[in-house]
């Protein structure tokens, strides 16, 4: 799938547009095929290094917190978006 990636922290590039592969959902967690995203204040910070003590992301990364599209998958423990 394509993604935004950032390879390391305070890149002077800010980071590249690649292929990585498609993530299987976690326990409590969902898989969402995007149709739209942004990048946001949050993103750049996260790039920057300036949340790494309580949001410690291993690199390479993806950024993106804010997206729009449909669930795809869901993990065992999720009940909201289970189809009825």
């Amino acid at each position: 799938m394509k993604a935004f990636i950032i390879d390391k922290y305070k890149s002077k590039d800010g980071g590249r547009i690649g292929q990585i592969p498609v993530p299987v959902p976690q326990q409590d967690e969902v898989l969402i095929e995007i149709h739209a995203t942004a990048i946001n204040l949050l993103d750049s910070k996260i790039r920057n290094g300036e949340f790494k003590l309580i949001l410690p992301y291993k690199t390479p990364f993806v950024l993106g917190h804010d997206v729009a599209g449909v669930v795809t998958k869901v993990g065992a423990r999720v009940w909201i978006f289970r189809s009825r």
